[in-house]
């Protein structure tokens, strides 16, 4: 049976040292789970129950990629990740178990429209606008898990050569296994999700002409280069 329409082919990031790609299905970020940047946007530090947010696959963009600056915003904000990249699913995942379901882990850039956001929390609204645009959560190549979980190495954003964001993914207030578990007593875990573990402070405000370079230890980096968005089309 044939499909009524033509949709987009599946998004897939690539793989570090491998002609294979990794096929993306849904991406979950974490919010506030480091202390440091809780503190940051005014909020309590202490292992409160983490929360999730959600971006679409487009919202991807590959290493070396180039951004538009996004719509309907003056205030965009930088936020680097470890990411952390499934290789099945499931539900109800004990913590004890959820290494066997990590495939690998990359570097992302969870990017806010600080602006959209303030908005809607002001109006208590939901702000999916604030987070969700296109090319919102750029990805450096996938690294497959070689070994234990990764529980340590610094994570840093530089912007234009000057670095903004300094960290140390031990500083994460729920760690790997948790975040796993915890997602999927919520949702349905599926084989190719990406997992946006949440950043520490220094978050601030990009702008066209800005090169970002993204780092965590042990993962690898990711480039990204924001154009104006009449540049782009």
């Amino acid at each position: 049976m044939t499909s009524v329409i033509q949709v987009a082919a599946p998004v897939s990031l690539p793989i570090y040292n491998s002609e294979q790609t990794f096929p993306v299905q849904n991406i979950y970020c974490v919010g506030r789970n480091y202390a440091d940047h809780a503190l940051e946007m005014g909020h309590d530090p202490d292992r409160e129950p983490p929360f999730f947010f959600m971006k679409p696959s487009y919202a991807l963009l590959a290493d070396g990629g180039e951004l538009m600056y996004p719509p309907l915003s003056s205030d965009v904000h930088h936020e680097v990740e470890l990411v952390v990249a499934l290789g099945q699913g499931g539900t109800n995942i004990p913590v004890s178990e959820a290494a066997n379901y990590v495939f690998g882990y990359g570097v992302g850039l969870d990017l806010t429209r600080r602006d959209l956001q303030a908005e809607a929390k002001n109006l208590s609204r939901p702000w999916d606008a604030a987070k969700v645009f296109k090319h919102s959560a750029p990805c450096s190549k996938i690294v497959p898990k070689d070994g234990p979980l990764l529980d340590a190495g610094n994570i840093q954003l530089f912007v234009n050569g000057d670095q903004r964001q300094q960290g140390n993914i031990n500083q994460m207030i729920w760690k790997i296994p948790e975040i796993i578990s915890s997602l999927s007593t919520l949702f349905p875990l599926q084989a190719g999700d990406l997992v946006f573990t949440g950043t520490p402070a220094g978050v601030g405000p990009i702008v066209p002409g800005d090169n970002l370079l993204a780092l965590v230890e042990n993962v690898g980096a990711l480039n990204v280069s924001v154009l104006a968005s009449q540049s782009c089309r």
